[in-house]
């Protein structure tokens, strides 16, 4: 094989080509202790709506805001938790029906660019490194599902 194909083969191939491990510890790391945005859709918050028994409105008014003009959050606590979030189990009121950026957590492109971009996630969310082997195509998939 040229060098030039090498290259280009090497490209396309992601560093974790291997498969990465992740085991959710229910710390709750990901849904707070910062600010940030968890971008909602209309079908996700008729969902959740539709399991906390209220309408999608009402939900929209006590648990949605709008970003610049267009896109839709959750709310934040003042001290940066989802306001979904339990404090008690530090995981989602509603796991089951949690909005998709947050089930493919901690896949998500900007985490999983460089090796380094992982480690650096790994810091904060004991989750990583740890658990189930995600393969290469699993990892791709659940990229695939959410762009932020």
């Amino acid at each position: 094989m040229s060098k030039s194909v090498g290259k280009s083969l090497s490209a396309v191939v992601p560093w974790y080509k291997n498969g990465l491990k992740f085991g959710c510890q229910s710390c709750g790391c990901c849904c707070g202790g910062g600010p940030g945005f968890v971008w909602i859709t209309q079908d996700e918050i008729v969902r959740l709506a539709n399991r906390m028994g209220i309408s999608a409105e009402l939900f929209e008014k006590i648990f949605v805001w709008q970003v610049n003009g267009t896109r839709l959050s959750l709310k934040e606590y003042p001290n940066g938790d989802c306001v979904l979030l339990d404090e008690k189990t530090k995981k989602c009121k509603f796991y089951e029906e949690r909005p998709i950026q947050c089930k493919t957590w901690p896949f998500w492109s900007q985490n999983i660019r460089q090796k380094q971009s992982w480690d650096a996630i790994a810091e904060d969310c004991p989750g990583c490194n740890k658990g189930r082997l995600y393969t290469l195509d699993e990892i791709k998939n659940q990229k695939n599902r959410i762009e932020l």
